[in-house]
């Protein structure tokens, strides 16, 4: 599954307002275009953030529809949006996983932090408990 979200720009007024489809809570805007879309990644960083701690369902990001842009996830940020949405969807509870892993819960609650620093393998190996393979690949920029 590739890990980038599907945006659109739009004027208002004197400003240019970017959201997302597939993350509604995902809002900014800026009075140029350049900087609102600059700004896009870190909105919706925060917003998915805000769904891992209230526990709510990420769903996988869907196709670019014509004149969308596409905000990428950095690969540690899209692997712990990975481990939340295999934690999501088998149930399985910070405590349950940070057993699984002989962790403390603290741990795991950084794992989820899209804005903690946590080593990539450490969750690497959290996606294997859930039977998923991290996997990489590069792409040539537009």
């Amino acid at each position: 599954m590739e890990m980038a979200y599907p945006f659109n720009v739009r004027k208002q007024g004197d400003e240019y307002i970017v959201t997302f489809p597939d993350v509604p809570e995902a809002i900014t805007g800026a009075t140029s275009r350049n900087e609102a879309i600059e700004l896009a990644r870190d909105a919706l960083i925060a917003a998915l953030g805000f769904y891992i701690e209230d526990h709510r369902e990420i769903l996988a990001p869907s196709a670019s529809k014509p004149k969308q842009l596409m905000a990428y996830l950095r690969p540690l940020e899209a692997a712990k949006l990975a481990l939340y949405m295999a934690m999501y969807e088998s149930k399985t509870s910070n405590v349950r996983l940070a057993k699984q892993l002989d962790v403390d819960e603290k741990s795991v609650r950084r794992y989820l932090d899209l804005d903690h620093n946590t080593k990539i393998e450490t969750i690497r190996e959290a996606l294997n408990v859930f039977n998923y393979r991290l996997v990489t690949s590069l792409q040539k920029a537009a």
